[in-house]
C-alpha cells in the first residue's frame, strides 16, 4: 500500500488522480498540512540557500512517508532538486506529472501578444529515468 504525497502548485486533477491509483499502484494520495502547502508554494527568490526554508516540509515527510511512498515533486527548481534528492536518500519515490501543452497566440490589436496555454496530463515519470 503505496501513498501519493503532493508538492506541487497546483491541485490534483481527477485523470492525474486516477492515473496515480492505475500507473503507480497507490491507494491514497496525502496533501501535506496547508501551511506546508503555502510554504512549497511561496519559495523566497531572496534567499541565498532554501535548506532551512524547506526543513519543515521535510521534517513533515519523515515523520508521515515511509520508503516506497511517491513523493509528487514540481515547483521551483532549487526547491524540486533538493526534495528529489531528500526522497531518494529516504526510500521514497520522487515523481512528476508530464503533460501535453497546447499553446494559442493572439495578436492584439495594441501590438501585444496574448498567449492561451492548455496542459492535459498525459503521465508520471520517476526523476532521473
Amino acid at each position: 500500500m503505496h501513498r501519493l504525497f503532493l508538492f506541487f502548485n497546483h491541485t490534483i486533477t481527477l485523470d492525474q488522480q486516477n492515473n496515480a491509483r492505475t500507473e503507480l499502484g497507490v491507494t491514497s494520495i496525502v496533501e501535506p498540512p496547508l501551511e506546508l502547502s503555502r510554504r512549497w508554494a511561496n519559495i523566497p527568490p531572496t534567499e541565498a540557500s532554501l535548506r532551512p526554508w524547506l526543513q519543515p516540509i521535510l521534517a513533515w515527510l519523515r515523520e508521515h512517508a515511509q520508503p516506497g511512498d511517491f513523493i509528487l515533486v514540481q515547483g521551483e527548481f532549487g526547491a524540486c532538486y533538493l526534495l528529489v534528492r531528500f526522497a531518494l536518500e529516504q526510500g521514497y519515490i520522487p515523481v512528476y506529472a508530464t503533460t501535453e501543452r497546447h499553446a494559442r497566440e493572439e495578436r492584439l490589436a495594441d501590438g501585444r501578444i496574448k498567449l492561451e496555454h492548455t496542459f492535459a496530463h498525459v503521465r508520471f515519470r520517476r526523476y532521473g529515468e
